[in-house]
């Protein structure tokens, strides 16, 4: 019987189908059943090829080899995958086998993850594609049954590809331009460059800002406070001009001069993207974007709890609408509102969140219709989880209303403001704060001048966070749901960026970086075109040969300017600390394990950190954590209160060395063995008593 192989990107994700498709383990590299072979990639097995594979002079860095144009660049493995790559070369030609489905992500990059393999190994066998939304049973069930054909998914493997080789021509070619002609590392690309000025624009705002003190004045009434109105609220700067005008005013009385009473209605929020949901964990969690795309992958993959993270859609198809119910019901026992909602009959009062136009390769992020295991998630995968479900019950919900009531009070002349808010009904929202009585201000004429005069400052614009970041890279198209992530990580580890509490803040190097790449570059404006035309290879709209062709264009423009360039760079990293070996000044590089100390020259290696690593090894006499400190003849512990040195075992003589536990374990065995001996004192009475 002819069989499929079936290619996941992920071994957890072969584990989770060869379950649902009743496939049993062959070995430790693939699945099999009478219709189905299972096996896996690891993420990306391979990758574009790298300058030096391509040309050898383009291993040597230097300016007179670019623009690095290749015609073709090719594929290569990545390390440690050779492996892999055979075993599913090997499944594809067994004789059985007369198809392939490629069921990676059903997105950009899950599409070249697939691709990218089959191209490799050269198989001309059928395929098709596995796209479903989320990894409940009853979806990948569905999905094997209404599998697609690959080539429906051929503009958008041509835009990952287009994306890939964009980002090969651009980065590695502006980057070795800046980093031969100035000396240092300097990494640039089409996307990271301009998201680093976003944040780098929000930072100057903050730093060239200068605060200053400004009075207001407020009448009390009852226990609400009116502000005085005026065209420029700061008009006060001295605390002697708003007195002034509170001695003038004090004793008159303040006239009702209109009350308006309007009632709002706040329509429910549609469900989350990608985007959305890590902006909001970040400014509620203070959880990174890469962080949120982890647990939120999590609950996809291992507790098949909500729809495909990797969205970019708010919205849901109209085919979703008959499982509501289903997915309201799978969630009573996380949240009792969902009960009460189906007892209602599960009507979704945002009608408008149904809209096929709007929906893109996947809809809103939503819960399955799998009721999830909440005793075997974190508590980090709880909140995100709690967070998609609070937007999903709102669907089915009321609108939040409100009355808002304004009052205005004229004292001699000056206008002050009453404003009262009460909620008629909390609806999605719920009420905060207790139940607030209006005033009726219809029946009140005057009240007294009760006046308070307040000092205020005005607050600096604030630094980038990831949130905020997050809202400009999606508003000008900077990257997609996928790599927004990947992109914020990659700038702070190339030290261009870096995070300061929840803030995000440019580097000296960073600054100088975006001084000297291309202004053009900086800009979002190009990158925000280049965006736009992947998503139009995507569409069918554009060719994938035709963007290339301007990417090229851009290239040369792009690398010339570097080349003429008159700007100059100072190398904030560098140190007034000498190498040992060769003479050179050493820069300072932040690293996972703090800050180290490299050599200056490109043909140099020495390297050593800047301050010792903490270990978790006390110090017999202090009982604090002792430093590891490098020396000469290796590695050594060594307490910087007490100055006690300790010598490191290497494995070996860890091995050999009995720990705590195991000495305690031996004392107490031997204890029980011997049995308890007399002592000679005791024999003697013991025999003298018994002889009397």
């Amino acid at each position: 019987m002819s069989k499929k192989l079936v290619l996941t990107e992920k071994p957890s994700v072969a584990k989770d189908f060869a379950k649902v498709l009743g496939a049993t383990p062959r070995g430790k590299d693939y699945f099999e059943s009478d219709r189905y072979i299972i096996t896996w990639a690891y993420g990306h097995l391979l990758s574009l090829k790298l300058p030096e594979d391509i040309q050898k002079e383009w291993k040597t860095w230097n300016l007179e080899t670019l623009p690095m144009i290749p015609k073709h660049i090719g594929l290569k493995p990545l390390p440690k995958t050779s492996r892999q790559l055979k075993l599913i070369g090997d499944l594809a030609k067994r004789q059985d086998v007369s198809g392939i489905v490629i069921a990676t992500d059903s997105g950009r990059e899950g599409e070249a993850v697939g691709r990218f393999v089959f191209e490799w190994i050269k198989t001309n066998k059928p395929m098709e594609r596995l796209w479903i939304s989320s990894q409940t049973k009853q979806a990948v069930q569905q999905g094997f049954r209404q599998l697609k054909p690959a080539k429906q998914f051929e503009n958008l493997y041509q835009s990952a590809v287009a994306r890939g080789k964009a980002d090969w021509l651009i980065g590695l070619n502006v980057t070795r331009a800046l980093t031969v002609k100035y000396q240092d590392s300097l990494s640039a690309g089409r996307v990271q460059t301009p998201t680093l000025s976003l944040v780098n624009q929000a930072q100057e705002k903050s730093e060239k800002f200068i605060p200053t003190t400004y009075f207001s004045i407020d009448v009390l009434y009852q226990t609400l406070k009116g502000r005085l109105q005026l065209k420029n609220p700061q008009q006060f700067t001295e605390r002697k001009q708003a007195e002034s005008l509170v001695k003038e005013l004090s004793g008159t009385l303040g006239k009702i001069v209109n009350v308006e009473s309007k009632e709002k209605s706040l329509s429910q929020p549609l469900p989350y993207d990608l985007t959305e949901l890590q902006r909001v964990a970040n400014q509620l969690y203070q959880f990174s974007a890469k962080k949120t795309l982890s647990l939120v992958q999590s609950l996809y993959e291992s507790h098949k709890a909500v729809s495909y993270p990797r969205t970019d859609s708010k919205y849901l198809p109209k085919d979703v609408a008959n499982t509501m119910k289903d997915r309201l019901q799978a969630i009573a026992g996380f949240d009792p509102r969902a009960k009460e909602y189906i007892k209602n009959g599960g009507q979704v009062r945002l009608t408008s969140v149904f809209n096929d136009q709007k929906v893109t390769d996947h809809y809103a992020l939503i819960p399955t219709e799998e009721s999830p295991r909440v005793e075997r998630m974190t508590s980090d995968e709880v909140k995100i989880y709690r967070l998609i479900v609070e937007r999903f019950l709102g669907l089915f919900a009321e609108k939040h209303v409100t009355q808002n009531v304004k009052a205005t009070v004229d004292f001699s002349g000056h206008l002050f403001v009453f404003r009262q808010e009460q909620v008629l009904q909390a609806g999605w929202k719920a009420s905060e704060g207790k139940a607030v009585e209006l005033i009726d201000w219809q029946k009140i004429t005057t009240i007294k001048g009760n006046f308070q005069v307040n000092q205020e400052l005005t607050s600096a614009p604030k630094l980038a966070t990831e949130g905020s970041l997050l809202q400009q890279m999606e508003k000008h198209s900077l990257g997609t749901p996928a790599t927004r992530a990947e992109i914020i990580e990659k700038l702070i580890k190339s030290e261009l960026m870096e995070r300061r509490g929840n803030a995000l803040a440019v580097t000296p190097k960073g600054k100088q970086l975006l001084s000297l790449v291309n202004p053009s570059l900086v800009s979002p404006d190009l990158t925000e075109k280049w965006e736009k035309d992947l998503e139009a290879i995507a569409q069918g709209k554009k060719t994938a040969q035709a963007f290339l062709k301007e990417i090229e264009q851009d290239t040369k423009r792009l690398v010339a300017e570097i080349k003429d360039s008159k700007q100059e760079y100072k190398d904030f990293s560098l140190t007034t600390k000498i190498c040992p070996e060769c003479g050179e000044a050493l820069r300072e590089r932040n690293t996972k394990d703090g800050k180290i100390y490299v050599c200056s020259s490109a043909d140099c290696s020495y390297r050593r950190r800047k301050d010792p690593k903490v270990s978790n090894r006390r110090c017999s006499q202090c009982h604090k954590k002792m430093e590891i400190i490098d020396g000469k003849n290796g590695s050594f512990f060594k307490c910087k209160y007490c100055g006690i040195s300790e010598k490191m075992l290497d494995n070996k003589e860890r091995k050999k060395k009995m720990t705590k536990h195991e000495e305690r374990r031996l004392v107490k065995k031997y204890s029980q063995e011997e049995e308890p001996q007399e002592s000679p004192l005791a024999a003697a009475l013991k025999a003298a008593m018994e002889k009397n």
